[in-house]
């Protein structure tokens, strides 16, 4: 057959659940998606209107914030209308690549910032009177822009590898929203290479971000222990913990679907709502509520707020 993509239409099944609690579930996670969209929103706006969170920890967190509510936007609203009618369970061929590709980009883009934020809480604990110096303005745009770019460039070849493969039976996806492994089930052609590069592409680099991360934070432990005072270290633990909260609930998961043989596709949808709709939840949740300055310009933001409606 010469069409490479006779499948026009894909069909997803959405997330394992008995058809009586579809409207449950569209509250349950329709409620999530506005508090992510909300919470992630809120952090942009308070490091963009406060000054004293022109930092270079803050600076990383509003692009962590950027790339959550846009991730949770890419699988989330597609997830909910599966939920409310059949009809919301197709998928045009074009939009399925868009999606695919969306999602991958900001997944490697938050993979590959985690570990630069865990380098950036490295520097300010364990050399502090260098850490200006070595995390200046530029240096950050400069760390940025390559995690966005690795991003971009990880998903393309994802993609590519993805869609070059021909489509031309059956076309009902067995997850919630476009992603390569239960793409490449539908696929009319051997997928083992796919799949190899699934595995260095996604699994391998994942693993190695996760390592790095592990690695910087085992440096800040032992720069912790060196601290004097019980309430130093207290203090800086709990900077650091926030964020390796957020981290295991992203990788642990990524881990688990691309990593494992085999593939159980009712478990790799349940596993899979973890990093898609809890952890861009948590970010908000996890650096407002663990953390003084932000809840100091939240309230400064919110007193803002009421006095130019009071005028």
């Amino acid at each position: 057959m010469t069409n490479r993509s006779v499948v026009t239409m894909f069909i997803l099944s959405g997330l394992p659940h008995a058809p009586e609690l579809d409207t449950l579930l569209l509250g349950i996670f329709l409620m999530i998606y506005v508090l992510t969209v909300v919470g992630n929103l809120l952090i942009l706006m308070v490091i963009t209107a406060d000054p004293r969170l022109h930092t270079p920890m803050y600076y990383f967190l509003s692009n962590l914030s950027f790339i959550d509510m846009w991730f949770s936007t890419v699988t989330v609203p597609k997830m909910l209308m599966t939920l409310v009618s059949p009809e919301g369970s197709a998928i045009s061929f074009p939009s399925c690549v868009a999606q695919l590709y969306s999602f991958h980009f900001l997944g490697s883009t938050e993979c590959f910032l985690y570990t630069v934020m865990s380098y950036d809480r490295f520097l300010a604990i364990s050399y502090p009177l260098r850490y200006a110096s070595m995390m200046s303005g530029k240096a950050c745009v400069l760390l940025a822009t390559t995690t966005w770019l690795s991003g971009s460039l990880h998903s393309a070849v994802q993609t590519t590898l993805t869609f070059r493969l021909p489509f031309c039976g059956p076309n009902q996806i067995q997850h919630y929203f476009c992603d390569a492994p239960p793409i490449l089930k539908l696929a009319g052609a051997d997928t083992s290479a796919n799949e190899l590069v699934i595995f260095v592409n996604i699994g391998v680099v994942a693993s190695g971000c996760f390592l790095l991360i592990v690695l910087s934070y085992v440096s800040i432990v032992h720069s912790i222990l060196k601290i004097r005072t019980s309430e130093g270290r207290w203090r800086v633990f709990q900077t650091c913990a926030s964020h390796c909260t957020v981290v295991l609930c992203f990788f642990v998961p990524c881990v688990f679907i691309y990593l494992r043989p085999g593939s159980k596709d009712a478990m790799d949808r349940i596993v899979a709502v973890f990093y898609t709709v809890m952890t861009p939840l948590l970010n908000p949740v996890v650096y407002t509520l663990r953390n003084k300055e932000v809840k100091k310009a939240l309230l400064k933001l919110k007193d803002k707020v009421v006095y130019s409606q009071s005028k």
